[in-house]
């Protein structure tokens, strides 16, 4: 049974309710993001511009591996990358140190978010539900910063060291400007990280009956489709890139089917109890 203290409350103090909750996300955002921008320096130094040196642990893999498959001629082994990055406006630096200490500071308080969302969400759940609140949120936190960790690992190299390295002529030269190059970073570490939020998704939507492993089968021929496109949108348009993306994915919308039938299964069981 939902606990009673939320049957009580009406729409006005659900949402005076969801307004609180919403302040202090937005405290746990802030205060993360203030530590963020205190250490800005190391944020920028070994985070932000790490995956622009040649030393980074992903092209020094793609580098043996290439040579390993017997591919010498690769930009995984150049010394350098053939771009620039510049501050073309008066703002931009101090813009690009408050917008990335903001993101910083999402990344890091997202289990905080999560908490806070599922406790504006928890009182309207039954008592058996709710025990499952602390497995709820360690899951999509683990899931979100491994999520986080593939794009900074594989997607952002990736799209680097590909549209580092294009070129339509030896008359262009790429001086990329400090806005784009973090945008790169960031959209590729924040889509990876909710993309592999999908089991956790495809949980709650079994849970309120919107999907069961009998449709997920039966669309997985759309799902690959769908999944080769945003692995498409995520990385540079190369289909080695595109495969490397799109098997996490894959093996994630796997191990959403299995979920699924666990969930149905379990539901399955109850009902027959409760007869």
């Amino acid at each position: 049974m939902a606990d009673k203290k939320a049957d009580e409350m009406s729409f006005l103090d659900h949402l005076e309710d969801l307004r609180w909750h919403l302040i202090r996300i937005t405290i746990g955002i802030l205060i993360c993001a203030t530590v963020a921008f205190i250490f800005s320096g190391f944020v920028f130094e070994h985070i932000i511009f790490a995956p622009k040196r040649m030393d980074f642990p992903t092209y020094k893999w793609l580098c043996k591996a290439s040579q390993f498959l017997g591919i010498n001629d690769t930009t995984f082994c150049a010394t350098e990358f053939p771009f620039k990055i510049q501050a073309r406006q008066m703002a931009a630096q101090f813009s690009a140190d408050i917008w990335t200490s903001i993101f910083t500071g999402f990344v890091i308080a997202f289990p905080y978010v999560i908490y806070q969302f599922w406790s504006f969400i928890s009182p309207g759940l039954r008592p058996n539900e709710r025990r499952y609140s602390r497995g709820f949120i360690f899951t999509s936190s683990f899931l979100f910063f491994l999520g986080v960790l593939f794009g900074y690992y594989i997607v952002t190299p990736l799209s680097i060291n590909f549209l580092a390295n294009y070129s339509i002529s030896p008359e262009v030269s790429n001086e990329f400007d400090i806005g784009s190059y973090i945008s790169t970073v960031r959209s590729s570490c924040l889509a990876s990280g909710f993309v592999f939020e999908l089991p956790i998704i495809i949980y709650f939507l079994t849970k309120i009956g919107l999907v069961t492993p009998k449709i997920l089968k039966k669309y997985r021929k759309f799902a690959l489709v769908l999944v080769l496109i945003l692995s498409a949108i995520i990385t540079p348009p190369d289909l080695a890139s595109q495969i490397i993306v799109a098997i996490p994915i894959l093996v994630l919308y796997q191990v959403s089917i299995y979920i699924s039938k666990v969930v149905l299964k379990n539901q399955n069981k109850k009902q027959k109890t409760h007869v």
